[in-house]
């Protein structure tokens, strides 16, 4: 008997997508996980939280019945991304934890033609939950979005805690490959004391070696008063994570093959060469 018939709550967007391409799997961005490889990524409707600069609006704020166009069941997703050549498939576009059940399955799709799974997350989700999505996914990328409870509560309508408590699970309890993103908006979670506190914070309770990416904000949404992220933001604070520890932090949205590439921090050669997606030696 189906869930809307016993009285149940019914995943509308199960199974109907949005946001289909093929990216680099840096753009997502993980840049030590298939390094190189094509990702076929895809999204639904809504979200779970109400950023004031979501950077995807159109389709996190948008209603299935207005979005959702294209019918996409989980081993069909999964045949063409493997059709395409894609190494894996990322959900992402909006947050997959409002789509669980349908993210679940296709995974296991997936994993059954041997794809990887990615994960582009805020992090905000209960512990029974968590578990349900994330012992299925292979890698993700979890959106930390400040490091201050008044940016999450006025800026996200979310608590920072939870966001902290999902990166230490998917660090110390579950087999997750674990990258970090923080889009760094002007004037409200650029300040360098913030910035040493999330460095902090990372290198303390995740360790010095989980990836961390500085994304720059575009005016959108609820906040194109705001100007864009100069590219010496991105930089500054790149030099204040490596200062406190953390050994691979990224710049990214921008055109910066220093900040964009990997380095070896025992002697400090370039390993892998990055300009925006494009890898070159």
């Amino acid at each position: 008997m189906r869930a809307a018939e016993r009285g149940g709550i019914v995943l509308t967007t199960y199974g109907r997508s949005i946001g289909f391409c093929i990216d680099p799997i840096e753009k997502r961005p993980l840049n030590h996980f298939l390094l190189g490889t094509p990702v076929l990524s895809f999204g639904t409707a809504g979200c779970n939280l109400a950023c004031k600069f979501c950077q995807n609006w159109d389709i996190s704020k948008s209603r299935g019945i207005d979005t959702l166009a294209d019918a996409a069941p989980p081993k069909a997703l999964a045949r063409a991304a493997e059709r395409l050549g894609c190494r894996s498939v990322a959900f992402t576009c909006n947050d997959p934890v409002i789509f669980l059940e349908y993210a679940v399955d296709v995974a296991g799709a997936c994993h059954a033609l041997g794809l990887r799974t990615v994960a582009v997350t805020a992090g905000s989700v209960s512990p029974p939950a968590r578990a349900d999505l994330f012992r299925h996914v292979d890698a993700a990328n979890v959106d930390l979005k400040g490091f201050s409870e008044d940016f999450y509560h006025r800026l996200c309508t979310e608590h920072l805690q939870p966001v902290l408590d999902t990166l230490v699970y998917l660090k110390r309890e579950i087999m997750v490959w674990l990258e970090i993103t923080t889009l760094l908006i002007p004037g409200e979670n650029d300040s360098t004391a913030e910035i040493e506190a999330l460095a902090a914070w990372i290198a303390e309770y995740l360790g010095p070696d989980v990836p961390l990416h500085f994304g720059a904000f575009n005016p959108d949404f609820k906040m194109v008063s705001t100007p864009a992220t100069p590219p010496a933001t991105l930089t500054r604070a790149r030099e204040i994570a490596l200062r406190h520890g953390l050994r691979y932090v990224y710049t990214g949205s921008v055109h910066d093959p220093v900040g964009g590439s990997t380095y070896c921090p025992g002697c400090g050669q370039c390993v892998i060469k990055r300009d925006w997606y494009v890898l070159g030696a």
